[in-house]
């Protein structure tokens, strides 16, 4: 009988210690993680299968499986051991990114690194023109003696329907003449996702870049749009010693109804459902600031889906996913739409820009686009003060 030389298998096991993945040495298999993981409510996902593989170092290294995981933080909030199982795919995946290179079999992921370390942004769009979306509305440069930094987002400086979350949060706040600027050209992408997708290397780099940019402008409270960016100034850049007062929107918002600074002046009058973004709920416990503010809007009536607050259903675009292809029939965002239709909303509302993309790209498939409206929580805002 051959013997195999254990050489190769403890390379991998070390690897992923090294790499941040240790805590696969706490799991006891007992499944729980793929019975709350979406992926297996559209295909087989075998989480607790990828983790035995790390702990025996014979992790398969070319399967798509590995790619999947959208770091929705459902199985890490019902783990019973409390395994820090996204840590563990995020080392997998750095041993599978080594100096930054991603694999030439994920070639949407591959293009949308190298746009990322080129221009800093993942839509290979100029960092001139980070700030176009806020052309028209007086939105000032933020210079030191300035209160509060907005940071909208890659996607919403960028993309064509995302950046109406922007522009919307950018007249929020000139009306309530909140005193707040933005960096424009300065910004680069914050690098949660690119950190998530196992590109180290490049999220370090993008940290200390914004850190440097953030201390030289006299940062000291920044708002934010993108949840993912809330996770990465609050919790990632605070391995680097940060200590910036970092607030989401829906805080914010939350914030001034309290102290009278917001009112609402006119109704809007439609049955709306709320999506919790993961980054937003799980990963960060904010869940009562959205629906605070939705349920001080004149006419608002909430109703919630079956999968809400701590069990809410991911959009399917955390984990680098968002840039990569999901089949048709595996898409998240599907699901979600079906189940705000099937409670009645007729506005599904959400407070992140990857869940705002996910969902329109989703809505685009029903067969009736109209049946129901995508709208980011400061949209509806913008149209009632």
């Amino acid at each position: 009988m051959e013997t195999l030389p254990l050489a190769p298998f403890k390379d991998v096991i070390d690897g992923i210690k090294e790499t941040g993945g240790e805590d696969f040495r706490l799991c006891y298999q007992c499944g729980l993680c793929e019975a709350v993981c979406p992926w297996n409510r559209v295909r087989n996902f075998l989480t607790r299968s990828i983790i035995h593989q790390a702990q025996l170092g014979v992790v398969d290294f070319g399967s798509e499986d590995l790619w999947l995981c959208v770091t929705c933080g459902a199985c890490v909030e019902r783990c019973p051991r409390g395994v820090g199982i996204i840590d563990i795919m995020r080392a997998v995946r750095r041993l599978l990114v080594p100096g930054g290179v991603v694999p030439a079999s994920i070639p949407n992921l591959r293009s949308v690194m190298t746009s990322i370390a080129s221009v800093g942004n993942p839509w290979l769009q100029e960092p001139e023109n980070r700030a176009n979306w806020a052309e028209g509305l007086g939105v000032k440069e933020f210079s030191e003696d300035t209160e509060l930094l907005y940071f909208p987002c890659c996607t919403a400086a960028y993309d064509p329907r995302v950046k109406k979350v922007a522009q919307a949060t950018g007249e929020i706040l000139s009306k309530l003449e909140v005193d707040f600027g933005i960096l424009g050209p300065k910004e680069n992408c914050c690098g949660e996702s690119v950190r998530k997708a196992g590109n180290e290397e490049l999220f370090k780099h993008l940290a200390k870049e914004n850190i440097k940019t953030f201390i030289e402008n006299g940062v000291k409270k920044m708002l934010v749009s993108s949840p993912h960016c809330y996770h990465a100034f609050k919790n990632d850049y605070s391995e680097f010693k940060t200590n910036f007062d970092v607030v989401h929107i829906t805080q914010y918002l939350s914030q001034l109804i309290n102290e009278g600074r917001l009112k609402f002046t006119k109704e809007y009058g439609k049955k709306v459902t709320y999506h919790d973004p993961c980054y937003l709920g799980r990963h960060n416990g904010i869940y009562d600031e959205p629906r605070h503010v939705l349920e001080s809007i004149p006419g608002v009536e909430i109703i919630e889906m079956p999968d809400s607050r701590e069990n809410a259903l991911c959009c399917g675009g955390g984990g680098g996913r968002i840039w990569m292809e999901t089949k048709k029939e595996e898409r998240f965002a599907d699901l979600r739409i079906q189940q705000a239709i099937e409670v009645g909303a007729e506005v599904l509302v959400t407070a992140c820009p990857y869940c705002i993309f996910m969902f329109e790209d989703s809505r685009l498939t029903l067969k009736d686009k109209e049946a129901i409206e995508i709208k980011d929580i400061t949209e509806i805002v913008q149209e009632v003060i």
